[in-house]
């Protein structure tokens, strides 16, 4: 479980959170503070996974949260919080290594993809032997690398998942039917993830005539 703790001054938004968080598989809410002395207090004797860390807090700012974490070796990642649509302040909170940037108010839905994502980037990033494992980690944190025209990323992360559920491999006929898409459908998704890395294709031999092509995540040494 990713151990998230909530950082945040107003009573009834600090438990909208909570209850966010609570509601997405695979993470658990590790606290809920009120302030950034708080936060650190909390960080400096218990273990948090990720800071859902509002900027604006009554004794100090989030981004000086977010340095006083650096600086002190903490192991945690940050999602930001604010209402301010200050081009600036993204740039201070990426250069801190800010996962992600949340802008007030969002949905559950909003947060949860979030969450999905960086719970994605965590699982992904083992070692990196190529340039392919770098693009396809920080694609799955962030959600920048541009898929191809008339490819949508629900789709490819379906695919995606559905290969990470079986180390075996998936034929595209079998990855079609676990996605509800069509068997060329699912075939162009496999390729893609091929060519980014992502994935491997092998040929599976055993009756008459052409191989059936199965895909697979790369093994991890």
């Amino acid at each position: 479980m990713i151990g998230v703790l909530v950082v945040e001054d107003e009573e009834i938004t600090a438990e909208a959170h909570r209850i966010y968080v609570g509601r997405v598989p695979g993470f658990t809410v590790a606290g809920v503070v009120r302030s950034g002395g708080e936060a650190l207090r909390f960080l400096g004797h218990t273990r948090a996974d990720l800071l859902l860390l509002d900027l604006y807090l009554p004794d100090m700012h989030g981004l000086e949260v977010c340095r006083a974490v650096r600086a002190g070796g903490l192991p945690c990642d940050v999602i930001a919080v604010t209402s301010a649509r200050d081009l600036e302040m993204v740039r201070s909170a990426v250069s801190l290594g800010v996962a992600q940037y949340l802008l007030k108010p969002f949905t559950f839905a909003t947060l949860q993809e979030k969450l999905l994502r960086y719970a994605r980037f965590r699982e992904e990033a083992g070692e990196i032997v190529g340039q392919g494992d770098v693009d396809r980690v920080l694609g799955a944190l962030r959600g920048t690398s541009a898929l191809p025209k008339g490819m949508a990323q629900d789709t490819l992360d379906a695919v995606a998942a559905g290969l990470r559920g079986c180390p075996d491999g998936l034929s595209a006929q079998a990855v079609g039917l676990a996605t509800g898409v069509s068997r060329v459908t699912a075939r162009r998704y496999l390729e893609y993830l091929v060519e980014i890395g992502a994935a491997v294709r092998l040929p599976q031999y055993g009756g008459v005539g052409r191989p059936e092509l199965l895909y697979r995540m790369p093994m991890r040494s």
